[in-house]
C-alpha cells in the first residue's frame, strides 16, 4: 500500500540526464511507500489540486524557465508542507532568471572551476576535479548523513552562492590555483537542508551524471534526503 505521493519533475538541459538520473530513484521511492507521478514539464506546479496532494517533489530541471503561475504553485506547496528535493543543477541551477526561486532554494550554482588549461581535452571533463566532501558537525549527527565519513569524488565541484538560512550537512573547498583569479580557498555548501514554511528542502550538489549518483555515499545521501524532505504531516 502506498500512503504518500511523489511528483518527479524533469527536463531542462539534457547534459544532466534528467530522465536517466531520476529513473535511478523511482524504484527506491516506490519501495519507500510513494506513489510516483512523472511530469516532463514544470507547468504541473500550477495545478493546485495536484500540488496539495503531493508529499514530495523531486525536481531535475537544469536552467530552463518557469512561469509565474508555476512558480507560485511550487512556492505555495512548499510553504504548505510539500517537500522539495533534488541534486546538482536539477535543483541548484534551475530558473536562473527567477530570483524568488533562488530565495526558496537558498543556494545557487555560480561555477565549477576547471582543470589546469593544459589538461583540458575540450569536453565536459574539462571541469572534472578530484575533491572531498567534508561532513559538518551537524552533518555527522543529521539523519541524512549520519554514519557517512568525508569522501572524495571526481566530477564537477560546484561553487555555490548561498545564504545563512540553510543547514549545511557537508561542504567542499575550492583551493587556490595559479590559473584562477581568487586568492584564498573558498568553501561552498555541498549538501544542505532548508525549512521553508511547513515544508522541507533538500539539496545535494553532486550528481552531474548517473555514475556520480551511483556512488554509494552520494546515493545514500540522496535517498535519505528524499525521505527526509517528504511532508511530515497532513493539514
Amino acid at each position: 500500500m502506498t500512503d504518500r505521493r511523489a511528483l518527479v519533475v524533469r527536463g531542462g538541459w539534457d547534459g544532466h540526464h534528467p530522465v536517466e538520473t531520476t529513473e535511478l530513484f523511482i524504484p527506491f521511492l516506490e519501495k519507500s511507500g510513494f506513489e510516483v507521478r512523472v511530469e516532463e514539464s514544470n507547468e504541473i506546479y500550477a495545478d493546485a489540486e495536484v500540488m496539495a496532494a503531493t508529499d514530495l517533489i523531486v525536481q531535475s530541471v537544469t536552467m530552463s524557465e518557469i512561469s509565474k503561475e508555476a512558480f507560485a504553485g511550487l512556492r505555495s506547496a512548499v510553504e504548505a508542507g510539500t517537500g522539495l528535493a533534488g541534486w546538482h543543477g536539477g535543483i541548484a541551477d534551475s530558473y536562473r532568471a527567477n530570483s524568488d526561486y533562488l530565495h526558496l532554494i537558498g543556494g545557487q550554482f555560480a561555477t565549477h572551476p576547471g582543470r589546469p588549461p593544459a589538461e583540458r581535452p575540450g569536453d565536459e571533463t574539462d571541469n572534472y576535479l578530484s575533491y572531498t566532501l567534508d561532513m559538518t558537525e551537524l552533518g555527522r549527527a543529521h539523519e541524512i548523513t549520519a554514519g557517512i565519513n568525508d569522501f572524495s569524488l571526481t566530477t564537477e565541484q560546484y561553487w555555490v552562492l548561498h545564504d545563512d538560512l540553510i543547514d549545511v550537512l557537508a561542504t567542499t573547498t575550492h583551493p587556490v590555483q595559479p590559473y584562477h583569479p581568487w586568492h584564498r580557498p573558498v568553501t561552498s555548501p555541498a549538501v544542505w537542508t532548508r525549512q521553508w514554511g511547513a515544508g522541507r528542502v533538500f539539496v545535494a550538489t553532486p550528481g552531474h551524471s548517473v555514475d556520480v549518483l551511483e556512488d554509494t555515499n552520494v546515493r545514500t545521501i540522496v535517498e535519505r534526503g528524499l525521505v527526509w524532505a517528504s511532508r511530515t504531516r497532513r493539514p
